[in-house]
């Protein structure tokens, strides 16, 4: 009788290669290990390192353009930052990541699928969430939640099992994907320490950024980046650049205090240079080509749909309604916006749209003024009736 597969969410790091003959002792099962490829792995190591600690298969994904095309730039257009802070970079490859599991467990025949998530973050409610929420037949198992080791215990079972592996010291935990770089513990998780350098490797400190600023122009098409300083880009590679970019002048660090959904505040670091480039610039194409009121309902779903990625709602009616919403607004988000990145900031120098509500024959108050000023006279009367009215009847 063929025995019962899992599979495995393996990112080549001590958690999940520990959980690997941590399976085969527990469970009894063979253990396929999936590696998802999300724009910061050599796909091939991971998936030789995953053989050699005992998987009985491991499979590669190369995840780059999916993530880019269905999570981040959907993400990008709704405008959603966690907490005005988080551009949701590693928020948003967990679903992806669910996905895959999915989709792996039905081609291999599996009855489970497993990750090496801790029980106190966030990410275990995404990917729990996640896979039951489109395969709810699977068992989704989590050796980090349940076998209680610290990291000293893992090292102590990798060394008693003759495992390959090598681990790091680097006292901090480290998250990458495409759209940024997240890293905790360590001093990291004393908010009144400043964050040592060693804590960034996207980004220059301010004191190391070039003194001559530097001019980049954003293209965008319906809400979407597709072209850099008039060229045009893959979003692969459109975001990859400007991580480059950005990063060589300090734009992307960010320090936050955020609210967990397991209920307990965490400090964070996180490095998104190209993240931080795009939000800026498509919310500048925003102000000119949206309404007053749809730049206002929009801040209102921005929040609602970072609260869903973050909280792992992702595939849930409620976000795809959102989505419906968003990508409507889009319609006419098309056109460059031009920033100035210089000593770690990123500022708005420059937009311009064929769709623009901005009229400057509206707006100057030069000659060229077409603005009827004898309307306001009327318009000042009928707006103001309320308020006079209210006064005249209730003097305090």
């Amino acid at each position: 009788m063929a025995r019962k597969k899992v599979i495995l969410a393996y990112s080549g790091g001590l958690d999940t290669s520990v959980a690997v003959p941590w399976f085969n002792e527990k469970y009894d099962v063979d253990v396929v290990t999936m590696t998802v490829d999300l724009g910061m792995v050599d796909l091939e190591t991971i998936r030789q390192r995953a053989l050699k600690v005992g998987a009985a298969k491991a499979l590669t994904v190369d995840g780059r353009e999916a993530l880019v095309n269905e999570f981040l730039f959907p993400a990008l257009q709704a405008g959603a930052i966690y907490e005005e802070q988080y551009p949701l970079a590693t928020a948003l490859g967990r679903p992806l990541i669910a996905r895959c599991l999915v989709e792996a467990a039905r081609a291999e025949g599996a009855y489970a699928v497993a990750h090496g998530c801790t029980g106190k973050g966030n990410d275990q409610v995404r990917l729990d969430v996640g896979v039951t929420a489109l395969a709810p037949e699977l068992k989704v198992i989590a050796p980090v939640r349940e076998w209680g080791m610290s990291r000293q215990d893992e090292i102590e079972y990798a060394r008693a099992h003759n495992l390959p592996i090598n681990p790091k010291a680097s006292r901090f935990s480290v998250d990458e994907n495409l759209w940024g770089r997240s890293v905790e513990a360590g001093e990291l998780e004393d908010p009144w320490q400043e964050p040592p350098e060693e804590a960034y490797a996207w980004t220059r400190p301010v004191s190391a950024a070039p003194d001559e600023p530097a001019y980049v122009e954003v293209h965008f098409e319906q809400g979407i980046p597709t072209a850099v300083d008039g060229e045009a880009m893959t979003g692969v590679d459109l975001v990859r650049h400007l991580n480059s970019v950005a990063g060589a002048h300090g734009v992307g660090r960010i320090d936050h205090v955020e609210n967990r959904l397991v209920g307990i505040k965490s400090r964070e670091v996180y490095e998104s240079p190209a993240a931080v480039v795009l939000h800026v610039a498509h919310k500048a194409l925003e102000t000119l080509t949206l309404s007053k009121d749809q730049v206002r309902t929009k801040a209102r779903i921005a929040q609602e749909y970072a609260d869903v990625v973050y909280n792992g709602l992702w595939y849930t009616h409620h976000r795809t309604d959102l989505d419906a919403y968003v990508r409507h607004t889009q319609r006419f988000v098309t056109g460059d916006v031009r920033v100035r990145l210089h000593k770690g900031t990123c500022a708005v120098a420059g937009r311009k749209s064929p769709s623009a509500l901005y009229q400057h024959g509206l707006a100057t108050y030069d000659r060229g003024d077409q603005f009827d000023h004898t309307a306001a006279v009327g318009f000042i009367s009928i707006y103001g009736l309320p308020v006079r009215t209210q006064n005249q009847a209730q003097r305090e």
